[in-house]
């Protein structure tokens, strides 16, 4: 009888060990940057947590290197800060995530939502060039004595299309990832992009069509309560 108790003991240990082992996995970051001026500083990994950022992770870069590891029970949206100044975005998930610094480009990979969110900020990268060249060539037609009418017409024709091209391209991201992180974290990098809280058109076809669970999210249900305010502000104004 001793030892039939002592098994029982000894199996629900083990089964609890498990069980809490299963409700916390690790995440695990390695990161390399080629910028010289990084080594030495202090990295900090930082989350949204009401309306404050919340460091929870940190590392010095040593020859161009750094790493950082700890227990994460779900994803969560941060981001990477040098002091004050934000670096980059990126998921805290589980898995081996690799980041990865340089002079032209910054990427963040190896973990589902990580992969999914770069390979977003890639594709919008390769618009925001086009609209670079856009400026580029209103100024070509300005030295090619163009006349404004002109300019106005083509320059404007193709800035239009960009922007809806980019709104498109975020709005159709937000969507596929309405139950997910992804979705709550770059609808506010969407609405930060605006000078104070507004509801665009977009903006409330994204809302609108969403799931509860993103209309609750904290930072969205926030954004979207402030927008409001000043909309009707706007519109007793005139």
């Amino acid at each position: 009888k001793g030892y039939l108790a002592y098994m029982k003991i000894y199996l629900w240990s083990v089964i609890l060990l498990m069980a809490l082992a299963s409700c916390s996995t690790g995440y695990k970051i390695e990161g390399s940057s080629s910028i010289l001026q990084l080594d030495g500083k202090m990295l900090f990994v930082k989350i949204p947590q009401g309306n404050q950022l919340v460091k929870i992770d940190s590392a010095e870069v040593i020859h161009g290197i750094f790493s950082m590891e700890g227990a994460v029970d779900s994803a969560m949206i941060a981001s990477l800060y040098m002091d004050d100044e934000s670096i980059m975005p990126f998921v805290v998930e589980e898995g081996d995530i690799r980041i990865q610094i340089d002079n032209t480009h910054i990427m963040v990979t190896g973990t589902p939502l990580n992969d999914r969110l770069y390979h977003f900020v890639k594709s919008r990268s390769v618009l925001e060039d086009r609209v670079y060249e856009v400026e580029r060539m209103e100024s070509r037609m300005i030295m090619d004595g163009k006349s404004e009418e002109e300019i106005v017409l083509e320059v404007g024709k193709e800035r239009e299309k960009l922007s809806n091209e980019l709104d498109e391209l975020a709005k159709t991201f937000i969507q596929e990832n309405y139950e997910n992180v992804l979705g709550p974290g770059v609808f506010i990098m969407l609405c930060n992009g605006f000078p104070y809280p507004v509801v665009t058109p977009v903006i409330e076809e994204i809302v609108n069509g969403a799931p509860e669970k993103f209309k609750n999210n904290q930072m969205v249900k926030g954004y979207m309560e402030t927008a409001r305010e000043n909309m009707k502000k706007l519109q007793t104004s005139r």
